[in-house]
């Protein structure tokens, strides 16, 4: 039982494909190396990785009267194009965070200020009044957004970042059958 469900968290996508033209989009003219790939196949990835944690090789199956030179150069843009996504998502990712941390802290000083005014400025003016007034939500504001981001948006794209993750780290073969 655990060995079975071991294999289904870690393994392979098998995927059999008519042509090399399946993986990539239909609409695009340019040679494989800088093709966009097909919708529907990432698509079909993503559903296929879902379940598992990681995955170890991404199998190919082509007849083989249609295998050619090619697969060399659809490997690395298969390769290039997982890569490429994975870091700029992992560039998204840590702007979320940078930017989550910049608004707690400021959020923090914000009310900092409105605390320092009130203590050290016993005297009422309506200037500080308004300021404290202004500065209080503001800072409570900043503070839970920024918070927000780094809880919530920033596992908006973590499944995605997961699959490019998986994907970058597959090891892609052609088989024929």
């Amino acid at each position: 039982m655990f060995k079975d469900k071991k294999r289904l968290e870690h393994g392979e996508i098998s995927f059999k494909i008519n042509s090399y033209d399946d993986i990539f989009s239909s609409f695009d003219s340019r040679g494989y190396d800088k093709k966009a790939l097909s919708d529907d196949f990432l698509s079909e990835l993503k559903r296929s990785s879902h379940d598992k944690s990681s995955i170890t090789e991404l199998k190919l199956s082509i007849s083989r009267n249609k295998r050619n030179n090619n697969e060399a150069e659809i490997k690395k843009r298969l390769n290039n194009h997982f890569i490429k996504h994975l870091n700029i998502l992992n560039h998204e990712y840590k702007s979320i965070i940078n930017e989550g941390i910049i608004f707690i802290f400021s959020g923090i000083l914000l009310m900092f200020i409105a605390t320092f005014i009130l203590f050290y400025f016993s005297e009422k003016s309506l200037f500080l009044t308004f300021l404290v007034i202004v500065l209080e939500p503001g800072g409570w504001f900043l503070f839970w957004e920024g918070l927000g981001l780094i809880v919530f948006k920033s596992k908006e794209i973590k499944p995605i970042r997961d699959f490019y993750r998986k994907m970058s780290e597959a090891r892609i073969t052609f088989l024929s059958y």
